[in-house]
């Protein structure tokens, strides 16, 4: 199980990864920012919905465990 509580911090940093990406274009603007700020803010809720997705399970799956 170890494996997977990787997996969900690699999902968390890549998370943090595309938010920091879609902050970083949103403060400085210009034509990048005009052209893929949705998409960078799309792949955020994606990556979000998963990551959540996994700790959900993995909170499931300890949870039962222990019982």
């Amino acid at each position: 199980m170890s494996g997977f509580y990787y997996l969900i911090i690699i999902a968390c940093l890549a998370v943090l990864a595309v938010l920091m990406l879609g902050l970083g274009s949103f403060t400085s603007g210009g034509e990048f920012n005009r052209k893929y700020a949705n998409k960078i803010m799309r792949w955020r809720i994606i990556l979000q919905a998963i990551a959540v997705i996994m700790i959900v399970i993995y909170a499931i799956i300890r949870s039962s465990a222990n019982a």
